[in-house]
């Protein structure tokens, strides 16, 4: 029997993106975010969700690519990495869908302008395609990475 895997989908542009589901605590919509100097350049600032603060990241600045605007659909989905929880400001999230294990092919070295270093793979849905994130990449820059930033 496959393992049946779940995700969030989300949208960047027209691209359909997933991450684990297990990986998702809420999905907010578009609040208030507080700039915080000397952040790297896809950090956003943080936000106040709950009484608990959240560092709030751009994917889109993230992964270079076009920004985009800021509109009823926008959400942050707050995901937990390891102990890391964070926001992340996504066009629309849009649904959860059930993946088996063997629809999920490993990720092409290059989707579009994103490094297949953020990526766990491609999940095909009928004859949609699901780009699915790393989170431990994405959230945790490499010390090269976060020192060009600084």
């Amino acid at each position: 029997m496959d393992e049946i895997r779940q995700f969030v989908v989300f949208k960047l542009g027209q691209e359909e993106y997933g991450v684990n589901i297990m990986q998702v605590n809420t999905i907010e919509r578009m609040m208030p975010i507080t700039r915080v100097p000397k952040a790297p350049y896809f950090v956003e600032g943080v936000i106040n969700l709950r009484g608990e603060i959240i560092p709030v990241i751009d994917l889109k600045k993230r992964f270079g690519l076009p920004p985009g605007e800021i509109n009823g659909d926008t959400r942050i989905i707050i995901v937990n990495v390891d102990d890391l929880t964070v926001g992340m400001i996504v066009d629309s999230a849009t649904e959860v869908v059930q993946l088996p294990q063997d629809a999920i092919e490993p990720a092409p070295s290059v989707v579009g302008s994103i490094s297949s270093d953020f990526l766990e793979g491609v999940g095909k849905i009928g004859d949609r395609l699901l780009i699915i994130l790393n989170l431990e990449k994405i959230l945790r820059p490499s010390e090269a990475e976060a020192r060009a930033a600084m």
